[in-house]
């Protein structure tokens, strides 16, 4: 059985480095292939330069390396808002990072429907029609670029769970696919081999990081509740292809952090499981 192939997140190295300077960094350490987070300073469509997009490609293209995916983190944005300018906002910066796919050959644009943690949080009934109008003006903008628009598990979300993805994708598109958390999903306690296999086909991406259940993380491997092997079959079982992103969350910037040392050890622990070993 082939082994399951790894990409890197840049989600480390948010502050600490340009979108181009960790992809090079990734680099260093033996990664082809990343998952680009779309925010700024970090990498920002809306602010990079027509020759400094045309760096990124030229660096891609001459090392033999891809972005794989984007994600837009939540930190500033919302798709399913109560305002409807920040709808809109969320919206047309996804569009931007759709376009910026387009140029630079990267198949998905992960979607996150937005966070809820006040103490009175809008209907779901009204998040849910938001989410699905803003998705569906996405799925329609991307149609025939090559781009595919994934929805994610998150659990701070008003959708966390795998059912819960599948029936709002079902609901925006047939075509879109799923970018499936494996810490996300343990987090909620969720049985996740079960969530793999309902999701099925439809995953198209696949996140995976370490947390405890006291406080939500991203760490590396073997830290935590989640169970690489379980996983991996469950993968392998529903004929999974594509690529498993280290989405390992930690802060480049912060004194005694290590990210290397996180990603690599995390690889190590995959490759243990069905995954390809580290370059």
């Amino acid at each position: 059985m082939s082994k399951m192939p790894v990409a890197a997140s840049t989600f480390p190295f948010l502050y600490s480095h340009s979108g181009l300077d960790a992809l090079k960094h990734l680099n260093s350490m033996g990664y082809k292939a990343y998952e680009m987070m779309i925010f700024p300073p970090h990498c920002w469509p809306a602010e990079l330069t027509p020759g400094q997009k045309k760096e990124f490609t030229a660096f891609l293209d001459g090392e033999g390396a891809r972005i794989t995916s984007f994600c837009y983190p939540l930190l500033d944005n919302n798709p399913n808002s109560v305002d409807r300018l920040m709808r809109r906002y969320t919206l047309d910066r996804y569009k931007e990072a759709i376009e910026l796919s387009v140029q630079w050959k990267c198949p998905y644009v992960c979607a996150i429907p937005g966070p809820v943690n006040s103490l009175i949080d809008p209907p779901v009934k009204w998040m849910r029609e938001w989410f699905v109008e803003g998705m569906k003006e996405l799925v329609a903008f991307a149609k025939g670029s090559g781009v595919e628009i994934i929805l994610e598990n998150v659990p701070f979300t008003f959708l966390p769970t795998a059912k819960d993805m599948l029936d709002v994708a079902n609901d925006i598109d047939p075509s879109v696919g799923i970018n499936f958390d494996v810490c996300n999903s343990a987090f909620i306690k969720e049985d996740v081999a079960a969530a793999i296999k309902l999701l099925g086909t439809r995953i198209k991406n696949v996140h995976i990081s370490d947390s405890t259940y006291a406080v939500f993380k991203h760490d590396r491997l073997g830290t935590g509740i989640v169970d690489p092997a379980g996983a991996a079959k469950a993968l392998q079982d529903i004929g999974y292809k594509g690529l498993t992103v280290l989405e390992i969350i930690t802060d480049a910037l912060q004194p005694g952090a290590n990210p290397d040392a996180d990603i690599k050890a995390s690889h190590d622990i995959l490759a243990k499981h069905g995954w390809a070993a580290r370059a």
